[in-house]
């Protein structure tokens, strides 16, 4: 049953006035950057003392790390990639899908938020706010009696503070003393990455002086005890590694809810405590619902944590996550993880690509720039060089030991057990949720836009086919050399795709399949010819050049464009290869791939 349908369910008035609720939304905020959570720094009073009137959670997860894709997650209760709107910044929005605010609505509540949306799904106008704006506020209530649900977004943290210039950071001396900062593992150890790390526990005293005010106002309105306060980060952030990228850094943001006391019986948890129950933005929506008093639609991927028929000892047995990362912009990967108690599972589905290729806008900070010169320099130790070279196909972490992710257990054989049941696991998630990013994003776009949800239980079957054949890059090359040969022969343009991105994740070993994959240079659909280039490419058997700018020049697609581009990027800067930007001639708007052509050409604001 779509979603959508499921908002024809009558929804009964309220018998009894139900809790109001508010989210106080840190942008681009994971953990790490919160003294609260055990950094160094990052005091922020007013949320502390929001815990010591509520509840802490030590395991709360964005799902996405990425605003538009989280937030969408946030707003359904759906994962993206099930839904349709799993790319950041969608070049066509997802149907099929609908905030859970319109259920909230329709039972009487006053919705308003101020003022971010970023979503990547369609609304119709009203559907989902009774207002979104600048000045959006619960006392516009029609109704001062009614419940509302208001949220408000604070952009004071944003990555987008942290583009600094160099004379800003030599003139601008932060409160948090540079030289005590403990600098994550993997980042190099330099004046400019100590100033960035200051700069953001900085923020963290703004904002939260930002939501104090906030929390002045439902006082002040006599709100305050009948009002669940929810603060947390939209994802993780925002120094490099961070947002954007589907690491604990990425993923895993603070959570604190304040319990009012009019309304602390649908709670089974003093206040003042922590749990170390995991949950995610899934999880939200179905929260709300349930202290709303109201239903909660089966189409939603997530399970509510507090109201009545939750319990502590329920709660604290949750221990589960689930991420996702695919396009940010103009740069494509394919990241799939699971976090299980203490361990982290990725799957790098695409990890030929580093995690450093080039996205504009995340080169723009100082310390990203850096980074890399450093690397290139050859200047940086094992870790902080991580970043900027081909990932396994999949890893391992013990975040006990390892809260950073540097230390790859994967090839470990005294963790072999553990390897191999994460694994069995994210197969059997991708499955179960019909992942379409087994298709491209153009095939997408074409065919799942109007009900991504349906359109992956219709093509469930095929999915399934795809993700095993992606698997194969999870065994040796004598053992998946025929199964790749015959995905790449076989009348499904799809496998072909998938036939070879596995064999570009084998890299040298899969030197047998060259002939194979030389014929897919003028495959019918261009797709697969740049999988084919990008495997020839990589492994230095043939220029892939002449048949991506081919792709480029040819496609009436803006996503296979980009697609293309990405395969460009990537071969030029971390392959050696050369590619003429002047004989791009477009047959499509540019879009996103004008960022792409800046960089070629020299031209992007770094």
């Amino acid at each position: 049953m779509r979603f959508s349908i499921l908002l024809l369910i009558v929804v009964s008035p309220l018998l009894s006035k139900g809790p109001n609720v508010v989210f106080l939304v840190s942008e681009d905020n994971s953990i790490h950057y919160l003294k609260h959570y055990g950094a160094e720094f990052g005091s922020m009073p007013n949320i502390e003392k929001m815990a010591e009137e509520g509840l802490t959670f030590n395991h709360a997860f964005s799902n996405a790390p990425v605003c538009s894709v989280a937030r969408s997650t946030l707003a359904t209760g759906i994962l993206a990639p099930r839904g349709g709107f799993q790319y950041h910044r969608k070049s066509a929005l997802a149907k099929g899908v609908k905030p859970w605010t319109a259920l909230l609505r329709k039972a009487g509540y006053y919705c308003v938020n101020n003022s971010k949306t970023d979503y990547n799904f369609a609304t119709a106008k009203g559907e989902a706010w009774n207002e979104s704006s600048r000045k959006a506020s619960w006392r516009k209530r029609p109704d001062k009696n009614a419940p509302f649900f208001y949220m408000q977004s604070f952009g004071t943290c944003h990555e987008s503070s942290l583009h600094f210039s160099t004379k800003l950071m030599q003139s601008e001396k932060t409160k948090t003393p540079v030289d005590r900062v403990n600098l994550h593992p993997y980042h190099p150890d330099t004046p400019t990455f100590r100033y960035t790390h200051a700069r953001y526990f900085d923020r963290m005293t703004v904002v939260d002086a930002q939501m104090g005010a906030v929390l002045e106002k439902l006082k002040a309105d006599g709100l305050l005890e009948d009002t669940f306060v929810f603060y947390f980060g939209d994802h993780g952030g925002v120094l490099p590694r961070g947002k954007g990228y589907a690491y604990e850094s990425g993923l895993h943001v603070p959570l604190v809810v304040r319990i009012p006391e009019n309304f602390k019986h649908l709670v089974d948890h003093a206040r003042g405590t922590r749990t170390d129950g995991f949950v995610s933005f899934i999880d939200f929506g179905p929260t709300v619902l349930n202290l709303a008093g109201l239903s909660v639609p089966e189409e939603m991927d997530g399970s509510a944590f507090l109201g009545t028929g939750t319990t502590e000892k329920e709660l604290a047995s949750r221990d589960e996550a689930f991420g996702y990362a695919d396009r940010f912009d103009e740069k494509y990967d394919l990241v799939r993880t699971i976090r299980k108690g203490k361990w982290e599972y990725v799957r790098n589905y695409q990890g030929f690509y580093p995690d450093g290729l080039q996205n504009n806008y995340r080169y723009r900070m100082l310390a990203f720039a850096e980074w890399r010169a450093l690397y290139k320099a050859g200047k940086l130790n094992a870790a902080q060089s991580q970043f900027f070279e081909s990932r396994p196909a999949e890893q391992l972490f013990d975040l006990s030991k390892d809260p950073h992710e540097v230390n790859d257990l994967s090839q470990s054989p005294a963790h072999r057990e553990v390897l191999l049941d994460m694994r069995q696991r994210m197969t059997a998630k991708v499955k179960r949720i019909n992942d379409l990013s087994f298709f491209p994003e153009s095939h997408m776009v074409a065919h799942a836009l109007e009900d991504g949800v349906a359109f992956g239980r219709k093509h469930a079957q095929e999915i399934g086919e795809l993700v095993d054949i992606a698997d194969l890059s999870l065994i040796s090359f004598p053992k998946a050399e025929r199964q790749l040969s015959a995905s790449m022969r076989s009348d499904n343009p799809w496998k072909r795709y998938w036939g070879c991105i596995s064999a570009t994740m084998h890299g040298e070993s899969a030197k047998p399949l060259v002939p194979l994959a030389k014929k897919l240079l003028e495959d019918k659909n261009l797709m697969v010819r740049v999988r084919a280039a990008e495997f020839l490419g990589t492994i230095k058997a043939h220029d892939p050049m002449p048949t991506l700018l081919k792709v480029v020049n040819q496609s009436t697609s803006s996503q296979e464009v980009l697609l293309a581009f990405n395969a460009v990027v990537y071969l030029r800067d971390f392959c050696g290869y050369a590619f003429d930007v002047s004989k791009v001639a477009l047959k499509v708007k540019a879009g996103e791939s004008v960022r792409r052509i800046d960089y070629l050409s020299g031209k992007a604001k770094l």
